[in-house]
Protein backbone atom coordinates (compact mmCIF):
# COMPACT_ATOMS: atom_id res chain seq x y z
CA UNK A 1 0.00 0.00 0.00
CA UNK A 2 1.18 3.69 -0.92
CA UNK A 3 1.95 5.29 2.22
CA UNK A 4 2.08 8.51 1.06
CA UNK A 5 -1.09 11.02 1.65
CA UNK A 6 -2.33 12.75 -1.45
CA UNK A 7 -1.01 16.08 0.34
CA UNK A 8 1.07 18.47 -2.08
CA UNK A 9 3.29 19.57 1.37
CA UNK A 10 4.20 16.00 1.84
CA UNK A 11 7.41 16.65 -0.78
CA UNK A 12 8.40 19.57 1.82
CA UNK A 13 8.02 17.09 4.67
CA UNK A 14 10.62 14.74 2.88
CA UNK A 15 12.82 17.41 2.02
CA UNK A 16 13.32 18.38 5.09
CA UNK A 17 11.60 16.13 7.70
CA UNK A 18 9.21 18.18 8.62
CA UNK A 19 8.24 22.01 9.83
CA UNK A 20 9.34 22.91 13.85
CA UNK A 21 5.49 23.73 14.27
CA UNK A 22 4.87 20.42 12.96
CA UNK A 23 7.76 18.47 15.08
CA UNK A 24 5.83 20.28 18.24
CA UNK A 25 2.42 19.68 17.01
CA UNK A 26 3.37 15.87 16.70
CA UNK A 27 4.63 15.87 20.66
CA UNK A 28 0.38 16.73 21.53
CA UNK A 29 1.48 19.80 23.99
CA UNK A 30 -2.16 20.12 25.00
CA UNK A 31 -2.52 16.42 25.86
CA UNK A 32 0.20 17.77 28.81
CA UNK A 33 -2.73 18.79 30.94
CA UNK A 34 -3.19 14.79 31.70
CA UNK A 35 0.15 14.48 33.62
CA UNK A 36 -1.63 17.12 36.10
CA UNK A 37 -2.33 14.19 38.29
CA UNK A 38 1.30 13.42 39.17
CA UNK A 39 1.42 16.22 41.15
CA UNK A 40 -2.17 15.41 43.11
CA UNK A 41 -0.21 13.18 45.73
CA UNK A 42 1.22 16.22 47.00
CA UNK A 43 -1.91 17.61 47.92
CA UNK A 44 -3.56 14.47 49.19
CA UNK A 45 -0.20 13.51 51.07
CA UNK A 46 -0.81 17.37 53.08
CA UNK A 47 2.80 18.24 51.81
CA UNK A 48 0.96 21.59 49.94
CA UNK A 49 3.57 23.62 51.68
CA UNK A 50 6.26 21.61 51.27
CA UNK A 51 8.58 23.94 48.57
CA UNK A 52 10.82 20.80 47.85
CA UNK A 53 7.51 18.11 47.43
CA UNK A 54 6.14 20.48 44.64
CA UNK A 55 9.63 20.60 42.89
CA UNK A 56 10.34 16.89 42.93
CA UNK A 57 6.15 16.00 41.50
CA UNK A 58 7.21 18.48 38.67
CA UNK A 59 10.37 17.38 37.57
CA UNK A 60 8.06 13.95 37.77
CA UNK A 61 5.51 15.46 36.12
CA UNK A 62 7.38 16.91 33.04
CA UNK A 63 9.26 13.63 32.76
CA UNK A 64 5.80 12.35 31.90
CA UNK A 65 4.63 15.23 29.58
CA UNK A 66 7.97 14.56 27.48
CA UNK A 67 7.74 10.41 27.71
CA UNK A 68 3.69 10.72 26.86
CA UNK A 69 4.60 12.78 23.82
CA UNK A 70 7.32 10.31 22.96
CA UNK A 71 4.79 7.58 22.78
CA UNK A 72 2.40 10.37 20.87
CA UNK A 73 4.79 10.17 18.24
CA UNK A 74 5.52 6.73 17.62
CA UNK A 75 1.69 6.29 17.55
CA UNK A 76 1.24 9.07 15.09
CA UNK A 77 4.29 6.73 12.98
CA UNK A 78 2.34 3.50 13.47
CA UNK A 79 -1.07 4.39 12.89
CA UNK A 80 -0.87 6.86 10.04
CA UNK A 81 -2.61 4.58 7.65
CA UNK A 82 -5.52 4.68 10.03
CA UNK A 83 -5.48 7.92 11.01
CA UNK A 84 -6.52 9.18 7.30
CA UNK A 85 -9.22 7.45 7.73
CA UNK A 86 -10.43 9.61 10.62
CA UNK A 87 -12.02 12.99 10.24
CA UNK A 88 -10.05 15.11 12.84
CA UNK A 89 -6.92 12.33 13.12
CA UNK A 90 -6.00 12.72 9.67
CA UNK A 91 -4.73 16.38 10.10
CA UNK A 92 -1.90 14.75 12.31
CA UNK A 93 1.54 15.77 10.84
CA UNK A 94 2.32 12.18 10.10
CA UNK A 95 -0.94 11.27 8.81
CA UNK A 96 -1.35 14.38 6.67
CA UNK A 97 2.53 14.04 5.26
CA UNK A 98 3.60 16.97 7.02
CA UNK A 99 6.58 15.02 8.92
CA UNK A 100 8.29 12.29 7.62
CA UNK A 101 8.47 8.65 9.39
CA UNK A 102 12.29 9.12 10.24
CA UNK A 103 11.55 12.32 11.50
CA UNK A 104 8.60 11.40 13.46
CA UNK A 105 11.27 8.44 15.03
CA UNK A 106 13.90 10.32 15.87
CA UNK A 107 11.75 12.43 17.47
CA UNK A 108 10.02 9.56 19.82
CA UNK A 109 13.37 8.07 20.59
CA UNK A 110 15.29 11.80 21.41
CA UNK A 111 11.59 12.73 23.54
CA UNK A 112 12.36 9.14 24.86
CA UNK A 113 15.72 9.65 26.26
CA UNK A 114 15.08 13.19 27.80
CA UNK A 115 12.12 11.63 29.49
CA UNK A 116 14.75 9.46 31.65
CA UNK A 117 17.02 11.56 32.16
CA UNK A 118 15.29 14.45 33.20
CA UNK A 119 13.35 11.36 35.98
CA UNK A 120 16.95 10.55 37.45
CA UNK A 121 16.78 13.79 38.69
CA UNK A 122 14.48 12.84 40.77
CA UNK A 123 14.90 9.46 42.23
CA UNK A 124 14.97 6.33 40.83
CA UNK A 125 11.15 5.39 41.70
CA UNK A 126 10.83 7.37 39.21
CA UNK A 127 13.16 6.01 36.82
CA UNK A 128 11.71 2.81 37.21
CA UNK A 129 8.04 4.29 36.99
CA UNK A 130 8.56 6.16 33.46
CA UNK A 131 10.21 2.80 31.75
CA UNK A 132 7.05 0.48 33.28
CA UNK A 133 4.96 3.36 31.13
CA UNK A 134 7.29 2.84 28.21
CA UNK A 135 6.86 -1.31 28.18
CA UNK A 136 2.96 -0.62 28.76
CA UNK A 137 2.64 2.21 26.08
CA UNK A 138 4.48 0.01 23.48
CA UNK A 139 2.69 -3.20 24.16
CA UNK A 140 -0.64 -1.48 23.85
CA UNK A 141 0.51 0.38 20.22
CA UNK A 142 2.20 -3.04 19.22
CA UNK A 143 -0.94 -5.62 19.89
CA UNK A 144 -2.98 -4.76 22.87
CA UNK A 145 -4.93 -1.62 21.50
CA UNK A 146 -5.93 -4.39 19.00
CA UNK A 147 -7.78 -6.12 22.22
CA UNK A 148 -11.23 -5.39 22.98
CA UNK A 149 -11.30 -4.47 27.00
CA UNK A 150 -7.40 -4.70 27.83
CA UNK A 151 -7.04 -1.66 25.14
CA UNK A 152 -8.97 0.40 27.83
CA UNK A 153 -7.65 -1.22 30.63
CA UNK A 154 -4.27 -0.23 29.38
CA UNK A 155 -5.27 3.48 29.07
CA UNK A 156 -6.32 3.24 33.16
CA UNK A 157 -3.14 1.25 34.05
CA UNK A 158 -1.23 4.24 32.44
CA UNK A 159 -2.68 6.53 34.68
CA UNK A 160 -2.62 4.67 37.80
CA UNK A 161 1.42 4.14 36.88
CA UNK A 162 1.31 8.26 36.63
CA UNK A 163 -0.15 8.56 39.90
CA UNK A 164 1.74 6.10 41.80
CA UNK A 165 5.15 7.77 40.64
CA UNK A 166 3.99 10.90 41.74
CA UNK A 167 3.77 9.75 45.29
CA UNK A 168 7.19 8.02 45.25
CA UNK A 169 8.52 11.24 43.87
CA UNK A 170 7.86 12.71 46.76
CA UNK A 171 8.40 9.69 48.80
CA UNK A 172 5.11 8.86 50.40
CA UNK A 173 3.21 5.34 50.52
CA UNK A 174 0.85 4.74 47.13
CA UNK A 175 -2.70 4.42 48.90
CA UNK A 176 -4.77 1.60 47.62
CA UNK A 177 -7.43 4.16 47.22
CA UNK A 178 -5.19 6.31 44.98
CA UNK A 179 -4.66 3.11 43.21
CA UNK A 180 -8.77 2.45 42.90
CA UNK A 181 -10.01 5.68 42.54
CA UNK A 182 -8.02 6.67 39.57
CA UNK A 183 -8.28 3.15 37.83
CA UNK A 184 -11.90 3.36 38.33
CA UNK A 185 -12.20 7.19 37.03
CA UNK A 186 -9.87 6.72 33.79
CA UNK A 187 -11.38 3.08 32.94
CA UNK A 188 -14.69 5.33 32.73
CA UNK A 189 -12.99 7.43 30.78
CA UNK A 190 -11.00 5.46 27.96
CA UNK A 191 -14.46 3.55 27.56
CA UNK A 192 -15.85 7.15 27.03
CA UNK A 193 -13.60 7.74 24.63
CA UNK A 194 -14.02 5.05 22.26
CA UNK A 195 -17.63 6.14 22.40
CA UNK A 196 -16.90 9.50 21.09
CA UNK A 197 -14.39 7.76 18.68
CA UNK A 198 -17.43 6.28 17.17
CA UNK A 199 -20.08 9.13 17.59
CA UNK A 200 -17.33 11.42 15.20
CA UNK A 201 -17.13 8.94 12.53
CA UNK A 202 -19.79 9.43 9.63
CA UNK A 203 -20.25 5.45 9.82
CA UNK A 204 -19.51 2.02 11.60
CA UNK A 205 -17.18 1.26 8.82
CA UNK A 206 -15.21 4.04 8.63
CA UNK A 207 -14.97 3.56 12.51
CA UNK A 208 -13.54 -0.01 11.69
CA UNK A 209 -11.01 1.25 9.23
CA UNK A 210 -9.83 3.23 11.90
CA UNK A 211 -9.87 1.33 15.23
CA UNK A 212 -10.94 -2.74 14.24
CA UNK A 213 -11.94 -2.92 18.10
CA UNK A 214 -14.82 -0.43 17.32
CA UNK A 215 -16.53 -2.98 15.48
CA UNK A 216 -17.15 -4.94 19.18
CA UNK A 217 -16.90 -1.92 20.38
CA UNK A 218 -21.13 -1.24 19.27
CA UNK A 219 -22.79 2.11 20.91
CA UNK A 220 -25.05 -0.60 23.09
CA UNK A 221 -22.44 -2.19 24.64
CA UNK A 222 -20.53 1.09 25.14
CA UNK A 223 -23.56 3.02 26.89
CA UNK A 224 -23.65 -0.34 29.54
CA UNK A 225 -19.59 -0.10 30.13
CA UNK A 226 -19.75 3.91 30.81
CA UNK A 227 -22.69 2.95 32.99
CA UNK A 228 -20.39 0.62 35.06
CA UNK A 229 -17.06 1.94 34.92
CA UNK A 230 -18.95 5.60 36.06
CA UNK A 231 -20.61 4.19 38.63
CA UNK A 232 -17.50 1.92 40.02
CA UNK A 233 -15.91 5.05 39.96
CA UNK A 234 -18.61 7.66 42.16
CA UNK A 235 -18.82 4.95 44.34
CA UNK A 236 -14.77 4.15 44.60
CA UNK A 237 -14.58 7.92 45.45
CA UNK A 238 -17.88 7.66 48.12
CA UNK A 239 -16.07 4.45 49.95
CA UNK A 240 -12.53 6.53 49.61
CA UNK A 241 -13.86 9.82 51.20
CA UNK A 242 -16.00 7.75 53.65
CA UNK A 243 -12.91 5.93 54.72
CA UNK A 244 -12.31 5.76 58.22
CA UNK A 245 -8.66 5.88 57.55
CA UNK A 246 -8.77 8.85 55.56
CA UNK A 247 -11.68 10.87 58.05
CA UNK A 248 -8.36 9.91 60.51
CA UNK A 249 -5.94 11.60 58.04
CA UNK A 250 -7.63 14.63 56.84
CA UNK A 251 -9.33 14.98 60.48
CA UNK A 252 -12.68 15.86 59.07
CA UNK A 253 -15.52 13.67 57.69
CA UNK A 254 -16.36 16.82 55.50
CA UNK A 255 -14.50 15.43 52.00
CA UNK A 256 -17.84 13.10 51.68
CA UNK A 257 -19.39 16.27 50.69
CA UNK A 258 -17.63 16.69 47.59
CA UNK A 259 -19.66 13.44 45.94
CA UNK A 260 -22.07 16.04 44.25
CA UNK A 261 -19.29 17.64 42.32
CA UNK A 262 -17.94 14.01 41.39
CA UNK A 263 -21.32 13.21 40.30
CA UNK A 264 -22.07 16.08 37.99
CA UNK A 265 -18.36 15.90 36.49
CA UNK A 266 -19.07 12.10 35.71
CA UNK A 267 -22.22 12.35 34.22
CA UNK A 268 -21.38 15.08 32.11
CA UNK A 269 -18.22 13.76 30.68
CA UNK A 270 -20.64 11.18 29.81
CA UNK A 271 -23.00 12.75 28.08
CA UNK A 272 -20.47 15.12 25.88
CA UNK A 273 -18.90 11.85 24.71
CA UNK A 274 -21.72 10.09 24.08
CA UNK A 275 -22.61 12.78 21.99
CA UNK A 276 -19.71 13.25 20.27
CA UNK A 277 -19.49 17.01 21.12
CA UNK A 278 -15.90 17.52 21.36
CA UNK A 279 -13.20 15.30 19.37
CA UNK A 280 -11.29 13.96 22.19
CA UNK A 281 -11.92 14.10 25.80
CA UNK A 282 -8.42 16.36 26.54
CA UNK A 283 -10.64 18.77 24.34
CA UNK A 284 -13.58 18.40 26.32
CA UNK A 285 -11.47 18.88 29.63
CA UNK A 286 -9.96 22.49 27.84
CA UNK A 287 -13.50 23.43 26.24
CA UNK A 288 -16.26 22.92 28.16
CA UNK A 289 -16.74 25.70 30.80
CA UNK A 290 -19.28 23.82 32.82
CA UNK A 291 -16.81 21.24 33.51
CA UNK A 292 -13.90 23.13 34.21
CA UNK A 293 -15.90 25.13 36.61
CA UNK A 294 -16.97 22.13 38.45
CA UNK A 295 -13.27 20.89 38.32
CA UNK A 296 -12.24 23.91 39.54
CA UNK A 297 -15.01 24.21 42.64
CA UNK A 298 -13.78 20.39 43.57
CA UNK A 299 -9.94 20.94 44.00
CA UNK A 300 -10.91 24.35 45.73
CA UNK A 301 -12.82 22.51 47.97
CA UNK A 302 -11.19 19.41 48.49
CA UNK A 303 -8.08 21.41 49.67
CA UNK A 304 -9.98 23.46 51.78
CA UNK A 305 -11.12 20.51 53.54
CA UNK A 306 -7.97 18.87 53.61
CA UNK A 307 -6.14 21.72 54.98
CA UNK A 308 -8.86 23.06 57.42
CA UNK A 309 -11.49 20.72 57.92
CA UNK A 310 -9.99 19.80 61.34
CA UNK A 311 -9.99 23.43 62.55
CA UNK A 312 -13.82 23.72 61.44
CA UNK A 313 -14.58 20.30 62.60
CA UNK A 314 -12.79 21.35 66.34
CA UNK A 315 -14.93 24.76 65.96
CA UNK A 316 -17.94 22.97 65.78
CA UNK A 317 -17.24 20.60 68.72
CA UNK A 318 -16.76 23.41 70.69
CA UNK A 319 -19.47 25.34 69.38
CA UNK A 320 -22.06 22.39 70.21
CA UNK A 321 -20.10 21.89 74.26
Amino acid sequence: MDDRPANPSSHAADAAGGSLRDLVRLARPEHWIKNGIVVLPVVFAKRIADPTAWLQACIAAVAFCIASSAIYALNDLLDRQRDRVHPAKRTRPVAAGRVTVRAAGIESAILAIAAVALALAVNWFVVVGILAFFLLQLAYSLGLKQRMLVDVICIALGFVLRAAVGALAIRVAVSPWLVICTFTLCLFMGFSKRRNEIASMPNMAAAARHRPTLIGYTPELLTHLITLSGGLAIVSYLLYASSPRTIAAFGTPYLIYTLPLVVYGVCRFAMLAMQGSYSDPTNLILRDRPFQINLALWFVLVVGIIFWGNAITARLLIAYD
